[in-house]
């Protein structure tokens, strides 16, 4: 670890969040001395984040509990556009209305993790919308396209990749990294931003806007990037059989977000600890230790205090004593996730789609020859089979740890 000065690197630095800096000593030195903004952007593109963001997130958290401000920016006027970095295809273009509710949506994710407000370091969110919509075309050109290098811009990973592939990469995705760019400034002018924060993969984009704040207003701003967060299998953080890991909970049920975390992989617990926990360090450091079955403690202390975060810790309290009861008692705990069958019969490959247990019907039938799925307990051989739902409800099963309810 590099020996930092400033309480804010310090921070980053121990919990694992860095991967470069842009003049470290010089970020270092005026974090010592100063509130520093900063910022990160996230595009609305549906109506809640997933926990591939939550590291952005909680770098952000990370930023508010060293005494800095974090200001969320909401890509309301970007989103119009897309960003292409890394992506095989466009993205669909979304109306003004959706864009508006999505946001509205996501900001009640940032307020369970961030203290909004108008004190020093409190967060603010804020709209790219708001100056990006009022641009006029020959002037942005004239005052902000000049600096920027069509040459460099191609010889960016985010581009090559789509040109590699041979894939359109169109004139609007062009755009996106200079407006990007562009909202660094701005920031920088507006709220006295001086520090953007993301993922590996914005490394480019973040350089484009600090080259572009010290050329046109002579502001010295600096950067910091994530490392890729992956599972120790190379798998991609956030991705389950099921589908995407929602931080809403109208997206995903509070058992299910716990349980996802309880499914971490051993090898994972210690850094996903430091990562998505506020547990002090030597605390995750004992948990990371434990060996055997025991390691299944820690497990659900991240899941405890992972869900508790987001969700709240009444909702992590009843997921982990649901979890209990079906696990260690065999009973169905009340906070499964549930599917009505009101006319008392349904397929069970439509029961396991329904119930949010496989993505798809082939999946389930998938899931189906290869032994993973159980009624009651009794693994299904028959693709074909209904299950008849009374009174009491009828537990369903994708594996060992995925399970639900189907009620009558």
């Amino acid at each position: 670890m590099t020996a930092y000065t400033s309480p804010l690197l310090r921070l980053l630095d121990q919990r694992g969040y860095i991967h470069q800096v842009t003049d470290a000593a010089a970020l270092d030195a005026l974090a010592s001395k100063q509130v520093v903004p900063g910022y990160i952007g996230f595009d609305p593109t549906a109506p809640s984040l997933h926990v591939g963001s939550l590291v952005q997130i909680m770098l952000l958290r990370r930023l508010q509990q060293a005494g800095h401000k974090p200001i969320v920016l909401m890509g309301g006027g970007t989103g119009k556009v897309g960003d292409p970095s890394f992506k095989d295809e466009a993205r669909k273009l979304m109306t003004v209305d959706t864009i508006a509710a999505n946001i509205a949506s996501i900001r009640t994710v940032f307020e369970r993790f961030l203290t909004f407000g108008d004190g020093p370091s409190d967060a603010i969110m804020l709209d790219n919308a708001e100056w990006l919509d009022k641009l006029e075309y020959i002037p942005f050109l004239r005052d902000i396209g000049q600096h920027f290098s069509v040459n460099r811009m191609l010889s960016f990973d985010s581009v090559k990749l789509r040109l590699d592939r041979e894939q359109s990469l169109s004139f609007l995705e062009f755009n996106y990294m200079i407006l990007q760019a562009y909202d660094f400034l701005e920031l920088s002018r507006r709220a006295g931003c001086r520090l953007q924060l993301g993922g590996s993969d914005q490394w480019g984009n973040i350089v484009n806007g600090i080259e572009l704040a010290r050329r046109v207003d002579g502001t010295e701003v600096f950067g910091v990037t994530t490392p890729l967060i992956t599972t120790a299998d190379g798998g991609k953080m956030g991705k389950t059989m099921s589908g995407a890991v929602w931080l809403n909970e109208d997206q995903l049920s509070a058992y299910d977000y716990w349980q996802f975390w309880r499914n971490t992989d051993d090898r994972d617990v210690g850094r996903f600890l430091r990562l998505f926990t506020d547990l002090p360090l030597d605390e995750t450091a004992r948990l990371e230790a434990l060996e055997g079955a025991e390691i299944n403690e820690a497990k659900k202390v991240l899941a405890n205090e992972a869900t508790a975060m987001c969700r709240g810790r009444a909702a992590a309290d009843d997921a982990a004593e649901t979890a209990r009861r079906t696990f260690e008692e065999g009973a169905a705990g009340e906070s499964l996730p549930s599917l009505a069958v009101p006319d008392g019969t349904i397929g069970i490959v439509d029961a396991l789609v329904g119930l949010g247990l496989a993505g798809s019907k082939n999946e389930a039938r998938r899931l189906i020859k290869q032994g993973g799925a159980r009624v009651a307990g009794e693994k299904v051989e028959d693709e074909a089979l209904s299950v008849t739902v009374g009174a009491e409800p009828v537990r369903v099963s994708a594996g060992k740890k995925n399970h639900g309810l189907l009620t009558s």
